[in-house]
């Protein structure tokens, strides 16, 4: 019974071991299919890009990480289409960000509800309402002698 149980417990040591050891080397396998996939990126944006562009995009992705990716994803898609006539310049990169911007400018809706007006409205003739505004009256008045 003593053996029996010591082959149980090899046998579970083994399976633990072997799932361990395939979780690193599909980890590993993983890290290298990322390696490989940003080494292509940069190739390609290093044959579409001069060196003024590249550098203005790498300060973007340093600030705007999701706005440079998705830059990068168009020129990609570009070069691999065939549309992108030689190098892009760093104004070409400017009007390719103009564009990007403008196709992820998030537009916002306000909705107001009946009684959410109700309660504005109530809120309007109260004296704490119009505190308020005079507070914003004051704030906009100091703001503009500020600038001027």
């Amino acid at each position: 019974m003593a053996d029996d149980e010591l082959e149980a417990i090899r046998r579970q040591r083994m399976a633990e071991l072997q799932a361990k050891h395939g979780d690193a080397s599909n980890n590993q396998q993983g890290e290298e299919a990322k390696q490989r996939e940003t080494d292509m990126r940069n190739s390609i944006l290093a044959q579409v890009l001069d060196q003024s562009a590249r550098a203005r995009l790498s300060n973007l992705a340093l600030v705007k990480p999701e706005k440079a990716n998705a830059v990068e994803n168009y020129l990609i898609q570009m070069a691999r289409f065939g549309k992108l006539g030689g190098k892009i310049s760093e104004s070409g990169l400017i009007e390719i960000l103009e564009k990007v911007s403008q196709q992820t400018e998030k537009k916002t809706t306000v909705k107001v509800s009946f009684t959410e007006m109700t309660h504005m409205l109530d809120l309007f003739s109260s004296h704490v309402f119009l505190t308020f505004l005079y507070a914003m009256y004051l704030s906009v008045q100091q703001t503009e002698s500020d600038g001027l």
